[in-house]
């Protein structure tokens, strides 16, 4: 079994109280246990000296060394291309693309940046796995540092329409550069379905019905790995005395109310205007709600630097601030609009009260809230989840409410049907989300991957063998 090298963005902390890396910590570091290996990223720190204030830090099995950016570089590659260019095209948002020479050219440096430290900490025969649209060109710079190890790429993000793709000035170069990688995991049938057209009409390539990709001289392997959540560790969660504290104390503002509970990051993708519009629209047509239908909207801030999500932040406050001098009353606010960020006991707590999640994203890679939304209820009395159409949790949670969150009438209507469904009905529309949450954890979906990892890299090998022959014995 090779020893597994994971490279992401943002490095994971050793500390389980605190994984930096979210769920995506549960499900690698017990197979990095297991095998042995590295995670390696960027520290988060932001200084002229690569590796001021950075330490190695180990566990029984595994490394986790980290890495300083400059200023310029996080300017660039980060806040810059990743986040301005990369991050709206990747969600359909081409008008929110801006995109500069100079910070492609950041993002390119610094992808070699990684490639220099995953050099430094790589072994023969390891297994590398990199995550997510920041090291989109890794794999063309370790392969031109002579390292021939299977090399998997996932992508957590949706992939975009072909044509949103080419929207981007160098997005062949990025494409091409991302077929030197083995395997490409993405999150849904649509997510490869869109990369499949891409390749087609863009590189003049051919991807077959089994995900065997060709073009411009590469061969590589396309797949669709859902990931999943803990669910196991999500139910341990709730069930934990703090969560049980916390809901007793919350219960009285939830009892004989319809609660509606989001939470995501603040982010324009997440179609949280459209939500609060819904719920407006669902009080407008059901004056039965009035004094007794509450929706509670937690966002956490994210990348405040960045004038498009101050924007929205501003316009989330205005709307919840004209929803509620509309309808509220002394003793009701109909929208808790909460911008900070909540602990995982603190939205244990909410998604085990409230009687419908709400998580109508415009565009998501998979979206885990709804998988965690759906762990977290009581089996005997569950809430029912609402679910965007363009989650890519919509293809597994197919029990759900699926709505089309740009359609304000019909996500009104889901609302009052969640609100007034029967308990045999909830208790149906759970089970089957709850069977489809254990069947595809996070534990699967790593062992898919790398399994389909090991299988490719070795099909790639042979096929490459068979064709040195062929052109020796021509």
């Amino acid at each position: 079994m090779p020893r597994l090298f994971i490279v992401s963005n943002r490095g994971c902390t050793l500390d389980d109280a605190n994984p930096a890396a979210g769920g995506l910590a549960i499900g690698l570091k017990p197979i990095l246990e297991e095998r042995g290996g590295v995670w390696l990223g960027w520290s988060g720190c932001v200084a002229d000296d690569r590796s001021e204030g950075c330490e190695i830090l180990r566990s029984n099995r595994f490394k986790n060394p980290a890495f300083n950016l400059s200023e310029q570089e996080h300017a660039g590659y980060y806040i810059g291309f990743a986040n301005r260019v990369l991050w709206p095209v990747l969600h359909g948002r081409t008008d929110l693309i801006r995109f500069k020479a100079e910070d492609y050219a950041s993002y390119t440096a610094v992808n070699e940046t990684y490639a220099d430290q995953v050099q430094a900490h790589y072994r023969p025969q390891d297994a590398i796995w990199v995550h997510d649209y920041h090291l989109l060109l890794l794999g063309r710079n370790l392969r031109a540092r002579g390292i021939a190890a299977p090399i998997g790429f996932f992508l957590h993000t949706p992939f975009p329409s072909a044509d949103a793709m080419s929207a981007v000035p160098c997005h062949k170069e990025l494409i091409e550069a991302l077929l030197a990688y083995d395997l490409i995991g993405f999150q849904s049938r649509n997510d490869l379905a869109n990369f499949s057209d891409y390749v087609v009409r863009h590189l003049g390539g051919t991807v077959s019905r089994e995900g065997k990709v060709k073009a411009g001289g590469f061969r590589s392997q396309a797949g669709v790995f859902p990931i999943g959540i803990d669910p196991q560790g999500s139910s341990t969660l709730s069930c934990l005395p703090e969560v049980h504290e916390l809901s007793r104390r919350l219960e009285p503002c939830f009892r004989h109310r319809y609660s509606v509970i989001g939470a995501d990051r603040l982010d324009y993708s997440k179609g949280l205007p459209e939500r609060m519009r819904a719920f407006e629209w669902m009080l407008e047509r059901h004056p039965s709600y009035h004094g007794r239908a509450f929706y509670a909207q937690v966002a956490a801030p994210s990348r405040e630097i960045i004038q498009d999500y101050a924007n929205l932040k501003l316009e989330l406050q205005t709307l919840a601030g004209t929803i509620n001098g509309c309808y509220g009353e002394a003793d009701w606010t109909p929208i808790r609009f909460i911008n900070r960020t909540f602990s995982q006991i603190q939205l244990a707590a909410l998604f085990r009260l409230a009687r419908v999640g709400l998580v109508t994203p415009l565009r998501d890679g998979m979206n885990l809230v709804a998988k965690e939304y759906v762990a977290a209820q009581d089996a005997s009395n569950p809430g029912v989840l609402v679910l965007s159409r363009f989650a890519g949790a919509a293809e597994q949670l197919t029990s759900a409410l699926i709505v089309n969150p740009h359609d304000t009438e019909s996500v009104a209507d889901a609302l009052h049907q969640a609100m007034t469904m029967s308990l045999e009905e909830r208790r149906e529309r759970w089970s089957m989300a709850m069977a489809s949450i254990k069947r595809h954890d996070i534990h699967s979906w790593c062992e898919s991957f790398l399994d389909a990892l090991a299988r490719t890299a070795f099909s790639l090998t042979e096929e490459q063998n068979r064709t040195i022959t062929h052109a020796a014995n021509a």
